[in-house]
């Protein structure tokens, strides 16, 4: 709890899901965040072991309230990755059924992904806001990882998803993946004003976040001053 926003960082394999091999390997980030006042809370990505994450904001006295999705990916959101079964939305709703907020792009990638009906997809638009008890989130449309790719701001922090890394950023060669919408997204990022801490979707450097400043100095992706130099160093051209 910090200024009023509970919010938990969870490393896939460490923290939660500890002894699964892919999520040891896959090495992703989950995220709790509420409101201490109400005690509601919203998880973010619920792959591997969501009902070791349930009983996390139970053990913290804290009630679900809904789901955030940055994308449909099965490592985020479970499904099939690769031949391996990932539990994820489908095992969380049955054991407590809440909102699943997801962008209206990713709506259709996220129930074929999961299995989960339509109607437990509640989309949105790019910019609206989730609240949870008086706590707002901004969800942020950055296509480019996948058509639908979400960011969620919150006071003075970025969930990122796979869309920013603290290095590097989202691969756009899978289904959906646009490297012009990736570079468009991260333009729009690097605006955002004061200067957020980012929290990424994956372990991938050695920090688990960063300031957007920090990122932008340090972070290859920001070096570009065009598209055509961006998508040359994707080798996307």
């Amino acid at each position: 709890m910090s200024d009023g926003i509970y919010f938990r960082q969870l490393l896939s394999g460490r923290d939660f899901a500890v002894g699964n091999p892919v999520a040891t390997q896959m090495v992703n980030f989950s995220y709790l965040i509420g409101d201490p006042a109400s005690r509601q809370a919203v998880v973010v990505d619920p792959a591997y072991a969501p009902g070791e994450l349930l009983d996390l904001i139970a053990k913290d006295d804290m009630r679900l309230a809904g789901v955030l999705v940055t994308h449909h990916h099965p490592d985020h959101v479970g499904g099939d990755l690769f031949g391996h079964a990932l539990s994820g939305l489908a095992e969380l709703l049955g054991r407590q059924p809440v909102p699943v907020h997801v962008n209206r792009h990713e709506a259709e990638w996220v129930r074929r992904a999961t299995g989960v009906s339509a109607t437990d997809l509640t989309a949105h638009d790019h910019d609206e806001v989730v609240m949870v008890g008086q706590v707002p989130i901004r969800l942020l449309h950055t296509p480019g990882h996948t058509p639908g790719s979400q960011c969620f701001l919150l006071d003075d922090k970025l969930v990122a998803g796979d869309t920013l890394f603290l290095q590097g950023c989202g691969r756009t060669d899978f289904p959906g993946g646009d490297p012009e919408a990736m570079y468009h997204s991260l333009c729009a990022l690097a605006k955002l004003t004061g200067d957020p801490i980012v929290h990424p979707g994956h372990l991938y450097s050695e920090q688990p976040s960063a300031a957007l400043s920090e990122v932008r100095r340090t972070n290859y992706v920001f070096r570009p001053n065009s598209l055509e130099q961006f998508l040359a160093i994707l080798g996307a051209r």
